[in-house]
């Protein structure tokens, strides 16, 4: 029979995780630290390219209104710009500026390099165990939420997580 999870055991995991976040993932002197989550979001969000306002407000669960203020906001601190989409021009697409986009590249380098510091830590087969180990908790974050358990390939991350 299966061993039941102890509040103790999600309370480590908790730790654990906000631990290796906190180690791998704060930068110093990083401009999109100081913004607000749903800012941050957002632009991790166009860091895959241009979105229309409805679809990154779909994705957040914000309202038209709400998503308007936040893109008024990215706009003026010069991270964000609206473009028209086809021949109808009250149809608007979010895209990073040159600014946004060296930003959020600077950060997944930085990010990347952390990782493969990490990485090089551990023997060829504890990096497979923990990849391996990673892997399983993700797909189990996706499939407490309803979703599909497997993980998104490589490269590829969805701006808000497991939580």
């Amino acid at each position: 029979m299966d061993e039941p999870v102890t509040l103790e055991q999600a309370k480590k995991m908790d730790f654990l995780l906000h631990e290796m976040g906190k180690r791998l993932f704060t930068i110093e002197d990083d401009p999109v630290a100081e913004l607000p989550l749903a800012q941050f979001r957002v632009c991790a969000l166009l860091h895959g390219g241009p979105r229309s306002m409805s679809a990154l407000g779909r994705e957040l669960g914000v309202s038209v209104s709400a998503m308007t203020q936040i893109a008024d906001r990215l706009e003026r601190a010069g991270l964000v710009s609206r473009v028209a989409v086809g021949t109808d021009r009250r149809v608007r697409h979010l895209e990073l500026t040159a600014r946004g986009e060296e930003i959020m590249r600077r950060r997944e380098a930085t990010r990347v390099q952390r990782v493969v510091a990490a990485l090089q830590r551990l023997s060829p087969e504890a990096r497979k165990r923990v990849l391996a180990s990673l892997e399983m908790f993700v797909g189990a974050c996706g499939a407490s939420q309803g979703e599909d358990a497997a993980t998104e390939p490589a490269g590829q991350r969805s701006a808000s997580g497991c939580g």
